[in-house]
């Protein structure tokens, strides 16, 4: 993903409507990844009045949910039979995320 990509499709068509429904205390959230600290998204968010979370380095470590991803991805990889479509898939994901202790 490029910060054209990530300002056009999220930014404009998801993120600034949400803000407009939410007001003035829409704080926006994400990780410092190459495209979303891009200089056109900074001016996006500027031009929308969109106030950015103070957000750590882009680090796995550092991110709680990427040790979660990993551990989904660990179970999953670990079924017998492992799942062959998509429904499979998200029905083994949803058994796996209710078991997170």
């Amino acid at each position: 993903m490029t910060g054209h990509i990530y300002r056009d499709v999220i930014l404009e068509q998801h993120v600034r409507l949400f803000r407009g429904a939410m007001g003035a205390e829409f704080l926006f959230m994400d990780d410092n990844a190459r495209p979303h600290r891009a200089n056109n998204v900074d001016e996006c968010l500027q031009s929308e009045d969109i106030t950015r979370m103070d957000w750590p380095s882009y680090l796995p470590d550092l991110n709680p949910i990427e040790h979660v991803w990993d551990m989904l991805s660990r179970r999953i990889a670990a079924r017998q039979p492992p799942p062959t479509c998509l429904p499979e898939l998200r029905r083994a994901l949803l058994d796996e995320w209710c078991n997170i202790p």
